[in-house]
Parts: structure tokens; sequence; C-alpha cells
């Protein structure tokens, strides 16, 4: 015990060779795979895998995009949770030594009370009129963050009950380790599913860009690579990167070019209450309407064109696709210097030759986030649907109040009559 002591006593002084190793991830490539791939050397087998397993994940992503929003939402939910618990794994792991009481149950507990609220916001946001006719969901909507509140209160007393001497430091660097998987995880998942409520090309216009941009720059790098980029990822190449980042602009521009054509991807989702169901379906705003522009006198002579003919859309693809590949890829790199820290290679072994889903999703989070940003300071304006339903949960005194502030208005501006009754 006095050992203990003096290790944790000295826990925060310790370099980064003295943290405890992580057991290795199991190799879970299907022995098919192994047997048909088994004459090739490491460097072609692992670009066979990848190569085999990024098809079918693309295969069942399209199927699911089919689908519609909502298994969309699921979809986020699912990898959120996922990777989550492999964040909160490698923690299990390099301290489970210490028996810390609690410590799964309450990051479980935490993931619960942060996914209620953010699903709470969202519900309120876009299903007020649903909301509106069910009493029961009234109460939780009109409560919803005293109870979040309340929720997350427990969770943190029982942390405070749970704390035991002697692992005191250790048991706030889990708590703190905790907290900080939730804000990378469920905090960017909220962020996706509030970048699909706009429209479904704002969701996968940019993770589309970080997967070719991935896709890409491996490619590259596999075949080209001479020049190493960054000592956090070895493997890593400035062919690979530059490669990759000229791929990704074209691609986006291309592929929005094509979902701006239907409404399917470019109306926001909205939740229909009569027939319980989302809908996309609106008259397209001017991002997706096909404009002239003027080319540049500089390219006019490359191109031989004067104008050309282009959705608005696709100048925002080339932004989107300029972070995706060139800021994005920094989230990979804060990923692998994670995994160096705890001297592992994946966050787990879910995927044949990717590691786990953290491993492919660590550039969507940073993603995310830029489109949300993106969105609220270039693109969104005042949403007269949202604010309509709003008005409908409002007491009729209220919804009264607000029409006669509203004629008065009119009125002074000379749009209606003073004489105007109703």
């Amino acid at each position: 015990e006095v050992y203990l002591e003096e290790r944790l006593g000295e826990l925060d002084l310790r370099s980064d060779s003295d943290v405890p190793d992580v057991p290795p991830p199991t190799d879970s490539t299907p022995e098919i795979l192994k047997r048909a791939l088994s004459g090739l050397s490491a460097r072609w087998k692992n670009w066979w895998i990848r190569g085999i397993l990024t098809l079918a994940m693309i295969s069942v992503f399209f199927l699911i995009i089919y689908l519609g929003s909502f298994m969309l939402m699921l979809l986020v939910l699912s990898i959120q949770v996922k990777c989550y618990h492999e964040i909160i794994t490698i923690g299990y792991r390099v301290y489970h030594s210490y028996d810390l009481p609690w410590f799964r149950s309450l990051s479980w507990y935490f993931l619960l009370c942060v996914n209620y609220f953010f699903y709470g916001e969202t519900v309120a946001d876009y299903f007020a009129t649903f909301v509106q006719r069910r009493e029961q969901l009234q109460f939780l909507i009109r409560y919803h963050r005293f109870i979040s509140f309340a929720l997350y209160l427990t969770g943190f007393c029982m942390f405070v009950l749970s704390l035991v001497k002697k692992h005191y430091r250790l048991q706030f660097y889990m708590f703190a380790w905790t907290h900080v998987t939730l804000l990378i995880t469920v905090t960017q998942s909220h962020l996706v599913i509030q970048n699909l409520f706009e429209g479904m090309i704002w969701f996968l216009v940019p993770i589309s860009s970080v997967i070719c941009n991935d896709i890409t720059a491996y490619i590259f790098g596999f075949f080209f690579g001479r020049t190493p980029l960054i000592k956090l990822s070895p493997k890593k190449t400035w062919e690979g990167f530059i490669g990759g980042f000229f791929s990704t602009v074209v691609f986006g521009f291309i592929f929005s070019y094509f979902l701006a054509q239907h409404q399917y991807f470019v109306c926001p989702v909205e939740y229909n209450s009569e027939t319980n169901r989302f809908v996309t379906e609106c008259e397209p705003s001017e991002l997706f309407q096909m404009k002239k522009y003027s080319v540049p006198p500089l390219l006019q002579a490359v191109l031989g064109w004067e104008t050309v003919n282009m959705y608005p859309f696709q100048m925002h693809s080339i932004a989107l696709s300029t972070f995706a590949s060139l800021i994005g890829p920094f989230g990979g790199f804060f990923a692998s210097g994670f995994k160096r820290a705890f001297k592992i290679k994946d966050f787990a072994d879910t995927i044949p030759g990717h590691g786990g889903i953290m491993d492919r999703f660590d550039c969507q989070y940073l993603m995310a986030t830029f489109v949300h940003v993106y969105i609220t300071s270039f693109i969104r304006g005042p949403n007269p649907s949202k604010l309509l339903k709003q008005l409908l949960i409002l007491q009729p005194e209220q919804q009264l109040s607000v029409y006669k502030t509203l004629k008065s208005h009119l009125v002074e501006k000379g749009i209606l009559q003073p004489s105007l009754r109703g």
C-alpha cells in the first residue's frame, strides 16, 4: 500500500514512457480473406484488405442514404456510441489494475445524460407540432433542461460518493477523461445531425469529402509517397497530402453538382406530423438553382469559355472540400498523437485493415463542427417555418399579442392599411 500511494502521488509527474501498456488488439480479418491473400507481402495484403472493406462500407453507406434521414440519424448515434466505447475502453485498460469503483458505470450514465439533453433539444426545435399534440411530451420539453441538469447532478454526486482514499487523483483523471470523451463524441455527433436537418447535401458532401480525401491520400501516398509529412503519423507523406487535396476539391465540386439537382438532397429535413415521417420537399433555395457565371480572363484562354453554368452551392463545396483536405487531417494527426501516448496502433480492431470506428471518424468530428459554424455564419437566415412552429406552441393570449404587434409593425411600414381589421 505504501508503494501504491507513492506511485499515485507521482502519477502526474510520469513521462509518456511510464504509461501502462494497453493490450494490443487482435487480428479480426476474416479467415477467407487471410487465405485468399496469404501469398502477398504484408504491404499489399493490407492494401487489399483496406480496399475491400472500404468498398463494403461505402456500399452500406449508400444503402442507408437510400433508406432515408431517420436511418442516417440512427447511424450517427451508433457511430457515436461505438467511438465513445472505444475511447473509454482505452482508459479502462490503462488503469484497470487500480480497480476504480463505478468508473465504467458512471461513464455510460454520463453518456445517457448528455444524449438525453442534446436529443431533447433537437426534439424541441424540429418536432414542435408533434410535441404539441402529446401532453406527456409537453411536460418533458418544458422542463427539459431542468431534468437534464438533475440527471447530470445525480451522476456528479455518485462520482463524489465513489471517491476512495489513495485513488483521488486517478479518479479525477478518469472523470476528466470521461468528459473530454463526451465533448469529442456526443457534442460533435449532435452537430452532424443539426447539419443533416439543414439538408442532406450538407451532411453528404462534407462526409464524402473526408472519405474521398482519406482514400485518395492513401492511394497517392502508397504509390508515390516519398517525403514524410508529420512525425506523429510516419506513413503520411506530402505526396499523399497534396494529391488528396486536389482530388477532394474536384470530387466535391462534381459530387455537389449531381446532388444539387435533386430535392431529396437539397431540401431541409422536416418532420410531417400528419404522416409521422421525415419529408424533404420544398422549393429549392437560390443555392440550388442554376446560375451563369463569368469565367476569369486568365482561365478563359485555357478553357475557351467566357461563361459557365453552375449551382452556387458548388462554390461552397470548394470551401468544404478545402477544409476536409487541409485541416481535416489534423483530426487524424491528433488521434495519432493520442494513440502514441498510450502505445496503441488503433483504437480497436472493429474493421480489419482500418482499426476501430474512431480510427475512421477522427477527421469527421472536426469536419462536423466546421460545417455547422459555416452554415450559421454564411448560409442560414431566418426560418419562417421554424418560427411558425414556435408560435403555435404559445398560449392563445400570447399568440394574440404577437399578432397585434406584427400587425402594428406592418401598418407602420405601409404594408397593411390602418383600416384593415382581423
